[in-house]
């Protein structure tokens, strides 16, 4: 049989060991192909590549073969990453390697010349930080509303039909205090100060936002309407207010401090004032739990019961699962256009981390297994 090279024998081993059909093309740096002939090819760029398929073909040694550029796709990069996910989801159900199969992996290891070394793991710190260059104008990094299907329609305009569901739903109207907890770069409270003549109050950790909304606020002659405060809601002393917005800020609250979160939420409010909050459940496959062990997603049934256990009353809960594809997909499609800017001022391992972390969170997103639901809820 003529030699199938480096991808042939890795696929050959794969399909071997752990039983299946490889669910992807394979190429590698020795110009060998094996695998699917049609669709996205996953690129084995060096030996340290084949150590990771080969031994931990599971989410975090394929996160961090990517991560580190030892291993790519070429394609479509959802469509690959759809096909990895395959391939981890079939090496869960097989566990480890049989002791007759280590002989064929450990074979194979020294041929390519990676030997018993290990990949370096420092690159792969997580981020979920998204720069700036991949959002809209309203900077929001949560999920849009969209109304249209018109080729026009942006995902500027899906933030700012977002903004505006937020603030009918709260029942916004000239004079009502309004409170945005961990406000980010200020969308909404601007928005709801310039449009439906509230007084917006918006807290936040971040000096940078803080400083930001300020500079906002004044640029738009809002300084009289809008106030910002970089502390923690907890902290907050001029309530009661008249509505509360939590927009995708829940999910940085541990499942420990989240009963007093919603607590907390609940004192804000003056008697009759609702709540509108926003939040994902669920997780990716590869950055779930890997990339983004800050994040503190939940089940949206807990969440109604913690936040009915704090004496709020539950008055609506709408999905909005499909406008967080179309929200990703453009972040996604902005990420790939401005690919080498943002490598060049993050680094290659930061920029393929948030590659990553959109594309399996749009496929997440898609297939049912993470959701985003607006809740609205009231203090009775």
């Amino acid at each position: 049989m003529p030699n199938p090279g480096v991808a042939g024998q890795v696929v050959t081993a794969i399909e071997t060991v752990y039983g299946l059909r490889f669910p992807i093309g394979l190429r590698a740096w020795d110009g060998s192909r094996a695998g699917r002939s049609e669709g996205p090819v996953a690129v084995l760029r060096s030996p340290r590549a084949v150590r990771q398929l080969l031994l931990r073909p599971g989410r975090s040694g394929l996160v961090k073969a990517y991560v580190t550029g030892h291993l790519d796709i070429d394609g479509d990069f959802a469509v690959g990453l759809r096909h990895c996910r395959e391939l981890v989801a079939h090496v869960r159900s097989k566990g480890r390697p049989s002791a007759n199969h280590w002989p064929l992996l450990l074979g194979l290891l020294a041929r390519t010349g990676v030997g018993g070394r290990r990949m370096p793991v420092d690159e792969t710190r997580p981020t979920i930080d998204f720069p700036p260059s991949i959002l809209d104008d309203t900077l929001a990094r949560s999920c849009g509303y969209w109304t249209s299907e018109g080729p026009e329609y942006r995902l500027s305009d899906a933030q700012h039909d977002k903004l505006d569901l937020v603030c009918r739903k709260l029942r916004l109207a000239k004079g009502m205090r309004l409170l945005d907890v961990g406000c980010g770069w200020g969308s909404l409270v601007l928005h709801a100060a310039e449009n439906y003549g509230v007084a917006a109050t918006g807290v936040t950790v971040s000096p940078a936002q803080c400083d930001f909304v300020r500079a906002q606020a004044a640029e738009r002659g809002l300084s009289h309407a809008v106030t910002v405060r970089r502390l923690a809601p907890r902290d907050v002393t001029d309530g009661p207010f008249d509505a509360v917005a939590s927009i995708e800020t829940g999910e940085h609250v541990s499942d420990h401090d989240y009963p007093a979160y919603c607590e907390t939420l609940r004192r804000l409010l003056r008697p009759g004032g609702q709540l509108l909050m926003q939040q994902t459940s669920g997780g990716g496959m590869f950055t779930g739990s890997y990339l983004t062990p800050a994040m503190a997603t939940r089940p949206v049934e807990r969440t109604l019961t913690q936040l009915k256990d704090a004496g709020l009353e539950i008055k609506d809960v709408m999905s909005m699962r499909e406008h967080y594809v179309r929200t990703i997909d453009a972040w996604r499609h902005a990420l790939d256009s401005s690919w080498e800017d943002v490598v060049t001022r993050v680094g290659a391992p930061r920029a393929r981390i948030w590659r990553l972390q959109l594309a399996d969170n749009a496929l997440a997103f898609a297939d049912d297994n993470m959701s985003v639901h607006q809740i609205l809820a009231v203090r009775p």
